[in-house]
């Protein structure tokens, strides 16, 4: 069972096409992500946080 020379020629022919032109149609600039920003609210948030388990932890030890 012998395949013919000209469809493994074609098929080669079209891989190397198709592996030249992928890469170009996917590639696709996507915009840079923003730049993280802190206003404080976070830091704030987890120390009274920590606050709040300080007193729960002080509670519970003196009753």
């Amino acid at each position: 069972m012998a395949v013919p020379r000209i469809s493994l020629g074609f098929f080669a022919i079209i891989a190397i096409i198709c592996t030249i032109i992928s890469p170009v149609a996917q590639a696709q600039s996507t915009a840079p992500a923003p730049a993280p920003t802190s206003d404080g609210a976070a830091v704030d948030q987890g120390i009274a946080y920590i606050l709040m388990l300080v007193a729960l932890v002080l509670t519970y030890l003196i009753h």
